[in-house]
């Protein structure tokens, strides 16, 4: 993987040349973002040019052997303005020579309006930036996450875009971003968009209901490359809890933030019956991590409780063919926020793991109860308490599921049927604005010889 700031040399007119696709995130590299990381190595080996442009500096300690496969040159936009300041005043004064410099500004003025935010002041410094740095060979830029990101993505485009230049973007949502952002802006966004996809049926309803013509979104699931995981145990020990020698291995996986629903599951434990011999794994960071390990210890969970905080996804895809049970209690928070379909879900899936999850957000659309897994109603710890404390005297049960879950992964839920989608796209986007570039040299050709 490379890391090095994107070229300084501005380039408003992309020639015809331009043949490479930026890929914009929040954060890169992410361990809990390995859709995403699993997406542009898929697209990179299928022959498409890629960078990534990235608006933050990476906040995790090791990464994924996806990201080390990753040949895409990667490129720090500055996270706070006034630690890059040369940087930021010459994407002012660049951006201030530009044609779309007053459409850019007064789109933002009209959300800042709406939205008298420091984030808001933060985007429009990165989106200068980002715009005076983007390398001619650029003729598509495709960002995940609809909020902060695609705000970026959209200000810059309003800068550049001219006859000779569309400065199409397109984007892929995912959960917080489409529930914790105001429906004007996401309907201002998908608007001024060439196409975006999402990665549940529950988005796409929500995202389409905003669209102007309900074809500007698409659903591709992420799915998952069953060729880069290991293959599931051929079988598991069939205990049942009763021999404490022989507990019942519960895992879950998931930053620990509040949707992922990791205090119902911390009650849920707790309320288990006394004769269950049972171990709990998470893994995972996240900023209520320390309030979570003091909740176990406040319960009375101690030694049955485990926290491992971030892993890489080998070590995570060990301690799922080790377990008996996975569970990810997901539940909407206060502010909105909410899963779609977690990834991990389909990677427990992949090791024939006993699945307990919420009849919640997209779930459903990958478990249905008691045929690829159990749900139960979100923040309900009593009935997660119940799930829990049945299928872990059910061995038998637990293949089933654990079985069906795997089949209907390989079935419904690989990663190909996404990435041909988003494949098709992209190529699509690259070469229609080829096209715009050709056309406009070709102008520029014609009016030079009638001067000649």
């Amino acid at each position: 993987m490379t890391r090095a700031q994107a070229p300084q040399a501005p380039a408003s007119q992309p020639p015809a040349a331009a043949n490479e696709i930026a890929i914009v995130v929040k954060g890169y590299p992410r361990l809990s973002e390995t859709f995403i990381a699993q997406e542009i190595l898929a697209l990179e080996r299928r022959g498409l040019k890629l960078r990534i442009i990235s608006l933050r500096e990476p906040t995790d300690s090791a990464v994924h052997p996806m990201h080390r496969q990753i040949q895409a040159p990667v490129a720090y936009l500055p996270e706070y303005l006034h630690e890059a300041p040369i940087r930021v005043l010459k994407g002012l004064g660049w951006a201030m020579r530009q044609p779309g410099f007053s459409r850019m500004l007064g789109a933002f003025i009209r959300d800042l309006r709406r939205d008298l935010t420091r984030n808001r002041i933060r985007r429009l410094g990165q989106a200068m930036v980002f715009a005076r740095e983007l390398p001619a060979s650029v003729g598509h830029v495709h960002v995940h996450y609809l909020h902060t990101p695609a705000s970026v993505v959209r200000y810059a485009a309003l800068l550049r875009r001219s006859a000779s230049n569309p400065a199409a973007w397109s984007f892929s949502a995912h959960a917080k971003d489409i529930w914790t952002t105001p429906d004007w802006e996401k309907r201002e966004k998908i608007a001024e968009s060439l196409f975006g996809v999402t990665c549940t049926r529950q988005n796409l309803a929500a995202l389409q209901a905003l669209a102007p013509a309900p074809e500007r979104v698409a659903l591709a699931y992420h799915g998952l490359d069953l060729s880069r995981l290991p293959a599931p145990p051929a079988s598991r020990p069939a205990c049942n809890g009763g021999d404490p020698a022989s507990p019942v291995r519960i895992v879950s996986v998931g930053r620990a933030v509040a949707k992922k629903g990791f205090g119902d599951l911390l009650k849920a434990l707790a309320g288990l019956p006394g004769d269950l011999h049972w171990q709990f794994v998470h893994v995972g960071g996240g900023e209520l991590l320390p309030r979570l390990k003091a909740e176990a210890e406040q319960l009375g969970l101690g030694q049955r409780v485990a926290f491992m905080g971030a892993l890489p996804q080998p070590d995570v895809m060990a301690l799922l063919g080790a377990a008996d049970m996975f569970v990810l209690p997901a539940r909407k928070t206060r502010s909105g926020d909410q899963d779609g379909l977690p990834n991990v879900l389909m990677e427990a899936a992949s090791q024939k793991l006993a699945i307990i999850a919420s009849d919640f957000a997209g779930i459903p659309e990958f478990i249905r109860d008691d045929v690829e897994g159990v749900l139960v109603p979100p923040a309900d710890f009593t009935a997660l308490a119940n799930a829990i404390n049945l299928l872990a005297r059910e061995p038998e049960r637990r293949a089933r599921l654990g079985e069906a879950a795997w089949r209907r992964l390989r079935a419904d839920f690989s990663m190909e049927g996404g990435i041909d989608l988003i494949e098709a796209r992209l190529r699509a986007a690259l070469g229609a604005a080829g096209a715009v570039s050709d056309e406009a040299g070709a102008r520029s050709a014609r009016q030079r010889s009638g001067a000649a």
